[in-house]
């Protein structure tokens, strides 16, 4: 007698719309929640190399917090890079800085970083909404709240 390792269909893949409220909590335990759903790995039917995870939908991030021993210095010494692809176009900015600018990009380099980097890691990155206020423009149903 054989026994089969169980691997989802396509069409048994079941996307819910998960909000999480950012008010409040920390940038990196709040990455790792919002990466852990994303994965999917919430579900009792999680498989690696599979994209099974849920939409989630982060409001107030302008209001996530940074702690540590040494938040103020966190806050000055951590810096987000980019290159425009041109010779002397690399920009940095720093974390205190990116949050009060964008704080959605502060947090969506957090995710990025828990998520695997590959085309599945990508995909999967498309299903977060980000958005520094408490309105966001979708119509959840049944949304499930995550504080």
């Amino acid at each position: 007698m054989q026994q089969k390792t169980y691997y989802p269909k396509a069409a048994e893949i079941q996307r819910d719309w998960v909000v999480i409220n950012a008010e409040g909590q920390t940038l990196g335990r709040l990455a790792a929640r919002v990466a852990h759903v994303l994965l999917g790995k919430h579900k009792p039917t999680f498989t690696p190399g599979v994209e099974m995870g849920d939409f989630v939908v982060v409001v107030n991030a302008e209001r996530v917090s940074v702690t540590g021993t040494k938040t103020y210095s966190k806050l000055e010494t951590k810096m987000y890079y980019k290159h425009s692809g041109y010779p002397g176009g690399l920009k940095t900015i720093s974390l205190r800085d990116q949050l009060a600018t964008y704080p959605d990009r502060a947090l969506r380099a957090a995710v990025w970083g828990m998520l695997p980097h590959n085309r599945m890691g990508r995909a999967v990155l498309k299903r977060l909404k980000i958005y520094a206020g408490s309105e966001h423009p979708h119509q959840v149903q049944n949304p499930k709240v995550l504080e």
